[in-house]
């Protein structure tokens, strides 16, 4: 997520990549997602070396790999400069996910009327467990001024307002919760029994806020998204700059978010799912 025309938030330490090729019980298949992941996050092709160390590779096991992609499509090999860089493969497994992925379907004309109304950014999110959460749709204005995320960003699962959703009505463990809460990072961070009744609250309500806490200056609003009954499968979420969202009415979009999350929850599973589902 960024600020267009105000300041970029640091991305997360690749040292994560790291840490999952290390613990993974197949580690090729880890090394190959990592080196995609780097890739991808990368604003420039990138060096055998300057991935190896990045990931915490051997620099002969990490050209094996790169080797491997590029044959299969999903890494291109710049000769002239000697660096790697995302190829177009990568493109036909994300248009085959997206074409089977319903949510990605039904919620877009939902967050399209919800941030034409309220003239803010709106997302659409797959929640994957307590690992990270996904953009999979985004909604814009025209607004000179705003906040802006890229289909395929991540996310930990917890941050923000959506991460307490995820924490409300994910089925988890506290010792779990607070394990993973305690790696997140924030601007203005919460502390742990803080956050705790701030889930508390979403429990109550049917939607989590975030008042400058995650991005300092920022408002985040969302609401859980079921595709069948158990753990929230996706969210909405709006985003927009403090004073703006509460210029334009916070509690009207609240309700528009609660309103739209019902809707699509009743879409996805093919039922009339209430609050709690």
């Amino acid at each position: 997520m960024r600020m267009t025309g105000g300041t970029k938030r640091a991305a997360t330490p690749d040292r994560e990549l790291a840490k999952a090729v290390k613990e993974s019980k197949a580690p090729a298949i880890a090394r190959a997602a990592a080196v995609l992941r780097l890739l991808g996050k990368s604003d420039a092709p990138l060096g055998v070396h300057a991935i190896a160390r990045e990931l915490g590779l051997v620099p002969s096991t990490c050209l094996y790999v790169l080797r491997a992609l590029v044959a299969e499509e999903f890494v291109s090999y710049h000769p002239d400069t000697k660096r790697y860089a995302l190829e177009a493969g990568v493109l036909t497994l994300a248009r085959h996910w997206l074409r089977r992925n319903q949510f990605t379907d039904l919620a877009q004309p939902q967050l399209d009327r919800i941030s034409r109304e309220f003239d803010t950014t709106v997302l659409g999110v797959h929640v994957v467990g307590l690992d990270h959460m996904i953009v999979v749709n985004v909604s814009q204005t025209g607004q000179n001024f705003r906040l802006s995320a890229q289909v395929g960003s991540r996310f930990p699962a917890l941050i923000s307002a959506t991460g307490r959703c995820v924490a409300a009505f994910g089925g988890h463990a506290e010792a779990e919760l607070a394990a993973r809460f305690q790696t997140l990072r924030w601007d203005e961070a919460p502390g742990f029994q803080e956050w705790k009744a701030q889930v508390e609250d979403v429990r109550r309500q049917g939607f989590a806020l975030d008042y400058g806490q995650y991005i300092s200056g920022v408002t985040v609003v969302a609401a859980p998204v079921w595709k069948a009954r158990g753990p929230m499968s996706h969210a909405i979420v709006a985003i927009g700059i403090g004073s703006a969202l509460r210029r334009t009415g916070l509690p009207a979009l609240q309700q528009a978010l609660v309103s739209a999350a019902r809707t699509l929850s009743g879409q996805l599973s093919g039922e009339e799912i209430g609050f709690p589902p």
